[in-house]
């Protein structure tokens, strides 16, 4: 029987025509290439892991980064982050 597919570790919640979302979409694949998972907020089939609207949740914050399922940051992405959050939770 064939393995399931494991889920990205990384999550990515944007919107169209956010300048921050462009620019942490950029740094995600840079440093995960393809294992990433980006989630459009506006979408309202896109819940947070607790069921609510992640436009309600996240609509001011974005764009919000997530590894693991945690909070690892908002607003301003930068490698640094991603890397730091990515080492933290794989530590757990």
């Amino acid at each position: 029987m064939p393995t399931p597919p494991t889920p990205s570790r990384v999550t990515l919640y944007t919107r169209s025509g956010c300048h921050l979302c462009e620019a942490a979409r950029d740094v995600v694949r840079e440093v995960c290439g393809t294992d990433w998972t980006e989630l459009d907020v506006d979408d309202p089939a896109v819940r947070t892991g607790d069921g609510r609207p992640a436009a309600e949740v996240y609509g001011e914050l974005l764009p919000v980064l997530e590894v693991d399922g945690r909070r690892a940051g908002y607003w301003q992405i930068d490698a640094d982050l991603l890397v730091a959050a990515m080492n933290r939770s794989s530590t757990l």
